[in-house]
């Protein structure tokens, strides 16, 4: 018997063994979209051509964003957009399309950021109407048989944080906390206007848990988390409930995606001096790509497993279809570990197909739908 060829043959079967573990182990995958504007255009643009693709790439025309992802987090304009893609229609599948959020972010953007007159002519500056904001989707948030839904009704796990002016600290809503405590479980509308509520352009948001037990009174969580990828990586890698096979980033496959800086909009002056505006800007800028270039470092040797897809600067806001390819068309950005950005090869349209092909190849997700009943909930690790 020539003992080197049975050797061989072993360690090929094992090797054969090893690979196909690696290729059928599972990892978690989060979606994380920014906050910034008030149309979610690069965001918009991502998500659309994301799930046009995962259905090209499966064969099936139905298939939605939520089916691939375990976890979606946002921020302002971009919570609303991930709370349309997680809300649950009551059959375990979410209210809208990606198409669908993004053609109600555009429709009802005027009714969304519609401007308070009176309150400008008072303040002196731009305001938006609350009460138009509270009404478009307090409505969109309803099921069909006019259930108001809530932090647990939704599809898969979901975060989202604001700025609490009580405490002084940020508040992070997410469904692990509503389905371990009604303490903790809000209105998902009220969510949404909680984290959008940016100072100057709307009064801060009160609001109560279901149960009446936990208030807030909060503001934008882009002035903290504009980018909140980092909040939503962090929750996962906590979260033992329903994340219990997630040991550190190597488990993880992010998508996130920008919406476009802000600092375009304001202009540092020819004496290199900076308006209040400016700085503003800069600071919202700023928190968004340090997570970004730390999330960098944190997945440096796995980069394949963090895709950010970023605009550089877009001349307008208009959320139509010439926009929506010049963003997709924009060669991708990625910050460099020790500071800095370099220009890829790729477009943004190329890393998406690229992110989708690994997303299909993993499957659909398997984790349980919305928790809709009280009992049953094994209390989550207390240091989530």
């Amino acid at each position: 018997m020539d003992l080197s060829k049975v050797t061989l043959e072993i360690f090929a079967k094992l090797e054969q063994k090893w690979l196909s573990h690696c290729e059928t182990t599972k990892k978690v995958r989060i979606l994380s979209i920014d906050g910034g504007g008030t149309t979610g255009i690069v965001a918009g643009a991502a998500l659309i051509h994301l799930e046009d693709q995962i259905r090209f790439k499966t064969g099936d025309p139905r298939a939605q964003i939520a089916d691939f992802f375990d976890m979606i987090a946002g921020t302002g304009v971009g919570a609303i957009i991930a709370a349309m893609l997680s809300a649950d229609d009551g059959t375990g599948h979410p209210l809208f399309t990606a198409r669908e959020a993004v053609k109600f972010i555009t429709q009802n953007n005027s009714k969304l950021f519609k401007v308070n007159k009176l309150a400008g002519v008072l303040h002196r500056q731009k305001r938006f109407s609350c009460k138009s904001m509270d009404k478009v989707l307090k409505e969109t948030f309803k099921r069909e048989d006019k259930t108001v839904l809530t932090l647990k009704d939704t599809c898969k796990p979901f975060l989202v944080p604001c700025f609490d002016l009580k405490s002084s600290a940020p508040f992070v809503f997410s469904r692990a906390d509503a389905s371990e405590s009604p303490s903790f479980n809000f209105e998902l509308w009220k969510v949404c206007c909680a984290t959008s509520a940016t100072p100057s352009l709307f009064k801060p948001f009160p609001l109560t848990s279901v149960d009446g037990k936990t208030s807030c009174s909060a503001v934008d969580g882009g002035l903290v988390m504009k980018n909140p990828t980092a909040a939503a990586i962090t929750h996962v890698l906590h979260n033992k409930r329903d994340f219990p096979s997630v040991n550190g980033v190597e488990d993880l496959l992010v998508l996130s995606l920008g919406n476009g800086p802000w600092h375009g909009r304001s202009k540092v002056g020819s004496n290199g001096k900076c308006s209040t505006s400016s700085v503003v800007d800069i600071v919202l800028d700023g928190v968004s790509e340090t997570v970004d270039q730390m999330l960098g470092n944190a997945f440096c040797w796995n980069r394949a497993d963090y895709f950010r897809i970023q605009a550089n600067e877009l001349g307008s806001e208009t959320m139509d279809g010439p926009r929506i390819e010049e963003v997709l068309n924009e060669r991708g950005v990625e910050s460099l570990p020790f500071g800095g950005k370099q220009l890829l090869a790729e477009t943004n349209r190329q890393r998406i197909e690229s992110f989708v092909q690994r997303l299909v190849a993993s499957g659909k997700t398997s984790l349980p739908p919305s928790p809709h009943k009280e009992s049953a909930v094994s209390p989550l690790a207390k240091d989530r």
